[in-house]
């Protein structure tokens, strides 16, 4: 992400936004047990896309579960989709049951979406 032109507050708000989703496998998709989670990050037209996936239990209700304060764990606040959705231009998750799950969060720095305004 350091290689594009993000502000520091962009990059709090990828690392908050990846962390959550990688939260989000070890305590939901897994519930516990051991499995891989694959990280993958690309940067292409000045834009960052970051690919959590995991093979774990599946999410049965994606409307529900990007519900804030839902969760399936009493324990935690339910924020995680919903700062993930906030903090990233863009944000997908597909997900199957006892498949896994994968999420694609995409963001472009700010500056560069005001340059490629400019010249339009």
């Amino acid at each position: 992400a350091a290689q594009l032109d993000f502000t520091l507050n962009e990059l709090e708000e990828i690392r908050v936004a990846t962390s959550e989703a990688v939260s989000n496998c070890v305590i939901h998709a897994y519930r516990e047990q051991s499995g891989e989670i694959q990280l993958e990050l690309k940067i292409q037209d000045e834009t960052l896309s970051i690919k959590v996936i995991d093979g774990g239990c599946g999410i049965s209700d994606l409307d529900l579960a990007k519900t804030a304060a839902y969760s399936t764990d009493p324990e935690r606040m339910g924020l995680g989709l919903v700062f993930m959705e906030s903090f990233m231009d863009q944000m997908t998750i597909e997900s199957q049951l006892n498949q896994g799950t994968q999420v694609l969060m995409v963001k472009k720095p700010e500056r560069s979406k005001d340059s490629n305004d400019d010249g339009q």
